[in-house]
């Protein structure tokens, strides 16, 4: 079986080397999971480790808070390029919410936070304005966040840099918390349509796109290149909620930094293999070709950097693909089944094993 090049050869040159960020990450879950003797046998006491998509603390009564915090990434500085900014602060809800959903968890409230170059009242009202849409396509409450101004630090296009973050809370009662233990062989991989990029990657779609007009409408995409790599990242809650209860939901993984190899946070170090054989089937969005094409990158790359038109994967007990799609595409989420769990290890897209 071949295998695709280690860490993404195309990312780690653009500067994100992903088998260094997951180095980095593992030490630093080391290390902080040190912490969680301070409430051991407390109120509050951490119910999961580091290193899935949200954390989890017992708060009594047979129910958890989950807790998430994520950014937009250098997809901002396509914003500053482009002089629009009504669409990121979609962007930074869904990462964090779309994470927490990833362990069951109902997001109920968000924080922001937005740091500024300079002082700039019409870019934070149009932050703020994609925000509370975030918000409201999640079903969530911003009740509060803070705002700085870090000259010295935020350096941007055209003076109007920014970076901007979200952390979200959410709950989940004890029983009902997907974590993916209940993966079995056998178990069905459903993949969910993605928008486009979504938030992550950009620090190679910029490198890729580098010298040309983003301004400028382009025939394959059926828009301008910016206003496609501005597509919101698409907010998967309220369906996957429904699914859930549709349904005995056995993993959920939101498709972000790492790609596909992402997956393997479902199952640890358990022996199963995610075989995505009929990710063939996914509707791919054309920006993904555009890239791929302006990069010379292969297929197998491709699937280690970004989401190729999978936003969100379900994994569901054989037989049961058909209702939880049904709940999916009635909320007009288009979803197909991209594959099978099986004994093994890793991420094997098509004949690639990639992770």
């Amino acid at each position: 079986m071949p295998r695709a090049r280690r860490g993404g050869d195309a990312y780690a040159r653009a500067g994100v080397d992903v088998s260094k960020v997951r180095a980095i990450q593992s030490g630093l879950g080391a290390l902080l999971s040190s912490t969680f003797a301070n409430r051991e046998g407390k109120f509050g006491q951490p119910a999961i480790g580091i290193g899935h998509y949200a954390g989890l603390i017992d708060i009594g009564g047979g129910r958890l808070l989950g807790m998430h915090t994520d950014g937009v990434g250098t997809k901002v500085l396509v914003a500053q390029e482009m002089g629009k900014f009504d669409t990121v602060g979609i962007d930074c809800v869904a990462m964090t919410v779309n994470d927490l959903i990833c362990l069951g968890v109902e997001p109920a409230a968000l924080l922001d936070y937005i740091a500024l170059e300079r002082e700039d009242d019409a870019l934070v009202r149009q932050l703020s304005k994609g925000l509370a849409k975030g918000a409201d396509e999640s079903g969530t409450a911003i009740v509060g966040g803070e705002t700085a101004i870090l000259g010295d630090t935020i350096k941007g296009v055209g003076g109007r840099g920014f970076d901007l973050v979200s952390m979200g809370v959410g709950l989940v009662e004890k029983k009902a918390v997907i974590d993916g233990s209940k993966i079995r062989a056998g178990d069905r991989v459903l993949g969910i349509a993605s928008s486009g990029l979504h938030s992550n990657g950009y620090t190679l779609a910029r490198r890729l796109v580098r010298g040309l007009d983003l301004k400028k409408r382009v025939a394959e995409l059926g828009m301008g290149l910016g206003e496609s790599l501005l597509t919101p990242t698409r907010i998967y809650v309220k369906p996957t909620l429904k699914a859930i209860g549709k349904s005995d939901v056995h993993g959920i993984a939101h498709v972000t930094g790492g790609a596909f190899t992402k997956l393997t946070r479902l199952t640890g170090a358990r022996k199963l293999r995610f075989s995505l054989t009929e990710i063939g089937d996914v509707r791919v969005p054309p920006i993904f070709g555009f890239l791929g094409r302006q990069g010379r990158m292969g297929r197998a790359e491709m699937y280690l950097t970004f989401n190729m038109g999978v936003g969100l994967c379900v994994v569901v007990p054989e037989g049961e693909e058909p209702e939880v799609l049904k709940a999916y595409r009635g909320s007009g989420f288009e979803g197909w089944e991209i594959g099978t769990i099986v004994e093994g290890e890793g991420v094997v897209v098509g004949s690639t094993r990639i992770s």
